[in-house]
C-alpha cells in the first residue's frame, strides 16, 4: 500500500512541476492592467496594448450607478449619454437635438416605440458622427424622441459598431 501512495504522489508531484514549468511562465507574460487607470473625468482615453491600434476609451460609472460618455456630435455639439445596452438605437432628447444641429420641430414623429413607460413615438434621425476620445462612429441611426426624456441614451445602434466593449468594476471600456 506504502509503493501505491508514493506511486501518487510522485505523480502529483510531476504533474505539479509540470504546470509550474509550463503555465506560471505564460500568466507572467499577460500584460497587467496597465492599461486601465482609474477615471477621474467622464471619458478617459488609453491606449490599448494588447489590442495593438484599437482606439479606446473608458467611461466611469456615475453616483446614479449608470456608465456616462460624454459625446462630440457631429463635430460640434458635447452631449452626455447614457449607455444603456437594451435601447436598440441611440435615443436623443430634443434639447440635444437641438444642440446637435437638428431642428425637432420639423420632424416627423411617426416611429411607434415601445418604452417600459409604455409607446410613444419617435422621428428616426441619421446622426453624422458621434466621438468618444478618440472612438469615433459615423452614421449611426438614432431616434429623437418626441415625448422628452431626462437624458439622451447611448444604445446599440452606437454600440454594435464597435469592436468590443466590456464592463470592469466601476468602469466601461470600448474598443474600436
Amino acid at each position: 500500500m506504502s509503493t501505491r501512495v508514493f506511486s501518487l504522489l510522485t505523480s502529483a508531484g510531476v504533474i505539479a512541476t509540470a504546470i509550474a514549468v509550463l503555465i506560471v511562465p505564460r500568466l507572467e507574460d499577460v500584460p497587467q492592467d496597465e492599461t486601465v487607470q482609474p477615471v477621474a473625468s467622464v471619458n478617459t482615453v488609453q491606449p490599448d496594448k494588447a489590442d495593438g491600434l484599437r482606439r479606446s476609451a473608458v467611461l466611469a460609472i456615475r453616483s446614479d450607478g449608470h456608465y456616462w460618455a460624454r459625446t462630440l456630435v457631429n463635430r460640434k455639439a458635447s452631449v452626455d449619454f447614457m449607455v444603456d445596452t437594451g435601447a436598440s438605437t441611440v435615443a436623443i432628447t430634443q434639447d440635444d437635438a437641438r444642440k446637435m444641429g437638428l431642428r425637432p420641430d420639423d420632424l416627423t414623429y411617426d416611429a411607434r416605440i415601445r418604452t417600459a413607460g409604455g409607446e410613444t413615438f419617435g422621428a428616426y434621425v441619421t446622426i453624422e458622427s458621434m466621438k468618444i476620445g478618440t472612438v469615433e462612429v459615423k452614421d449611426v441611426q438614432g431616434i429623437v424622441m418626441k415625448e422628452e426624456l431626462t437624458q439622451s441614451l447611448l444604445g446599440m445602434s452606437f454600440l454594435r459598431e464597435l469592436y468590443s466593449y466590456e464592463f470592469r468594476g466601476d468602469r466601461m471600456i470600448i474598443r474600436q
